[in-house]
Formats: C-alpha cells, structure tokens, sequence
C-alpha cells in the first residue's frame, strides 16, 4: 500500500525535523523544503504530493500564505496545513479548505490536520 507523500515546508532545521520525524511517525511519506521556491519545484517534480504543511514566515520570493494560495490555483486537490507562531491570517486570508494551526502546535494537531 502506497503512503501519502506529505511535503513540509520550514526555514528552521530543528523544527522542520521536528516536524518530520512527528509526520514519519504516523506512517507518511515525507520530503522537505526550506522555502516556498523549493516546494514549487517538488510540486512540479513529484505529482504524488497530497498534503503541504508549510510555516508562513520563510525567506524567498513568496511565503507560506502565498504558497498555499499558488498550491490551491495549481494543486486543487492537495490538502492545505498552514502553521505560525507570529502570524494569525484571517479565515478569508486563507485558501478554502486549509487548516491554521498556531505554533507551538500539538502532535495531536498536526495529525488530526492531515487527516482532514
């Protein structure tokens, strides 16, 4: 049985470890990106992707609300989990059918998020 390739996408290295191990954990798949620039590229490259967990605050051209939005343009159907310990966008800020958690999430959150 195939595993749900989940791809997290976090400038910091401890908490995007962090972040996999936890996803690891739980039976997905998972490949990684520092910024929103290198999740497009995995995107293009890997049709398989079907959750993107991303940090809104990240170095680049765009951050993670402007990724997720360009994921739901290109990606309809892949799920959305957006996370921030700073920013709190607005329920219209966000694209439809997207999760918020607030750093520091719970595991629980996380993984209840992924399987929404």
């Amino acid at each position: 049985m195939t595993k749900t390739v989940v791809l997290v996408v976090e400038d910091e290295p401890i908490i995007r470890l962090d972040a996999v191990m936890v996803i690891e954990d739980a039976g997905y798949d998972v490949i990684e990106a520092s910024n929103a620039d290198e999740a497009i590229e995995l995107l293009e490259a890997r049709p398989d992707v079907r959750i993107v967990f991303s940090d809104i605050e990240m170095p680049g051209s765009i951050d993670g609300l402007k990724l997720v939005h360009a994921v739901r343009r290109r990606w309809p159907p892949v799920t959305l989990v957006l996370a921030s310990g700073r920013i709190s966008p607005a329920i219209d800020e966000l694209p439809s059918r997207t999760v918020f958690l607030r750093k520091p999430y719970l595991t629980t959150e996380l993984l209840q998020a992924l399987a929404a």
